[in-house]
C-alpha cells in the first residue's frame, strides 16, 4: 500500500491513493472551523470505515437486515506532545430489528477485536470504547 501526499500551499496537502484524492488542511478559518480534514480526523474516519466494512460484511453473513448504519467516532487528544488520543468512543447507530441486538453486538466485537487492522493499531495507544444505538 502506498499513498502520495503533496503540499499545495500554507497548511494544505492532497493525498492520493490508487487514483483517489483527499484534501488535508491544518488551518482554521475565520469561523473557527477546520478548512479540511486533519490527520487525526482521518484516523477516526479510517477506524469508522474499517470497522463499518467489517460489521456490514458480518451482518450480511448473519442475514441481519438493516436500512441505516452510521458510525460516530469521538476522541480528545492529550495536551502534551505528541498529542495522541485519549479514549476513542465509537458509536454504532443502526436501524435494524431490536431482536438482532446480540448479533449486531457480536459483529461489532468481532470487528474491533479480530478483523479491523485500524482498531488494532490505534488500540496500542488508546482504549476504544464501543456503544450501540438503535435508530429509526
Amino acid at each position: 500500500m502506498e499513498t502520495v501526499t503533496i503540499w499545495e500551499n500554507r497548511m494544505a496537502f492532497n493525498s492520493t491513493f490508487d487514483g483517489h484524492t483527499i484534501n488535508l488542511n491544518g488551518e482554521t478559518g475565520a469561523d473557527g472551523k477546520r478548512l479540511g480534514f486533519g490527520p487525526k480526523a482521518l484516523l477516526l474516519s479510517g477506524l469508522a470505515g474499517c470497522s463499518g466494512i467489517d460489521v456490514v460484511e458480518i451482518l450480511n453473513k448473519m442475514k441481519v437486515e438493516f436500512t441505516k448504519f452510521e458510525i460516530v467516532c469521538d476522541a480528545d487528544a492529550v495536551e502534551e506532545h505528541p498529542k495522541i488520543f485519549k479514549d476513542i468512543h465509537i458509536t454504532y447507530k443502526i436501524n435494524a430489528d431490536k431482536s438482532n441486538e446480540d448479533k449486531v453486538r457480536r459483529a461489532i466485537d468481532l470487528s474491533l477485536e479480530k478483523y479491523c487492522g485500524v482498531a488494532a493499531m490505534l488500540r496500542k495507544n488508546s482504549a476504544i470504547i464501543p456503544k450501540l444505538e438503535f435508530i429509526d
